[in-house]
């Protein structure tokens, strides 16, 4: 990189703050030597307020996204789980760098909504996990999605920015905790141009348009995965709501109490 992109993308990012400089130090070195990177479509990442919206494959990769971002000259700020905020050290850290809580399934739950409007209002770069957990498609696809990040969007007219991701689950796949670093994975990230909500955005906003917005961006996200992965996704996005399954965590943990008004389970 030359200095004087190294400049531009300092000045985009703005004021690290301690916090954040020390997350970029900590983590964006050893991100160089232990990843490759295949990354496309970081001249989509716009300046001001915008919503980025990605798929989650593994807990691994909020980092590969967050050093794309970053070297893209951008500073994301995160929905993130509200249990991480009380995890010493790191709540520290996600604190600091101003991400945002989310409560979910609690009365508090429209904090982070409110927290990221006032964010991209501020012309901050919000990221946003439109499936709220990792994806339960059996081979990893973008499953349907939730309506928050088209509610920031619709609420602020700002951009939605898809992106798509792949290669972070060969690191940590879903669901284990055992990491695989070596050999070196390449990380696989692409940026697409904004979502079309050009016939939207004076639309009245009712869960039938939340429900086209959050689809079209995540088609984006998927399509944009197909090019990543050179295959075509299911015709049919898994649908987590599926009966039998947990409501969140690990798929596969299926609640099998046995069901009261079965007369073979008396």
């Amino acid at each position: 990189m030359t200095d004087g992109r190294a400049a531009v993308r300092r000045r985009r990012r703005g004021k690290l703050g301690f916090w954040y400089r020390l997350a970029a130090i900590i983590l964006r070195r050893p991100m160089l030597m232990l990843t490759r990177r295949d990354w496309h479509g970081t001249e989509h990442i716009p300046d001001g307020g915008a919503v980025v919206v990605v798929n989650h494959i593994s807990h691994f990769d909020p980092l590969s996204f967050a050093h794309f971002v970053y070297d893209a000259g951008r500073l994301p700020r995160f929905l993130a789980k509200a249990g991480l905020f009380g995890v010493p050290f790191i709540g520290s850290v996600l604190r600091g760098a101003e991400q945002i809580p989310v409560y979910r399934e609690t009365g508090d739950a429209t904090k982070a909504f409110s927290a990221a409007v006032d964010a991209v209002r501020r012309g901050e770069l919000v990221a946003v996990y439109p499936e709220a957990t990792l994806t339960r498609d059996p081979d990893l696809w973008p499953m349907m999605g939730k309506t928050g990040a088209a509610r920031i969007a619709l609420e602020t007219g700002a951009p939605v920015i898809p992106v798509a991701q792949w290669g972070a689950q060969a690191v940590l796949p879903p669901y284990t905790k055992r990491i695989r670093l070596l050999p070196r994975r390449t990380m696989y990230l692409r940026a697409g141009p904004p979502v079309d909500l050009s016939d939207v955005v004076d639309e009245p906003v009712e869960a039938e348009l939340l429900a086209e917005v959050t689809e079209r961006i995540m088609s984006a996200i998927t399509g944009l995965l197909e090019e990543i992965r050179g295959e075509h996704a299911p015709a049919v996005r898994f649908d987590p709501r599926q009966p039998g399954l947990p409501r969140t965590g690990d798929p596969s943990r299926h609640d099998r109490r046995p069901d009261p008004t079965d007369r073979r389970s008396a």
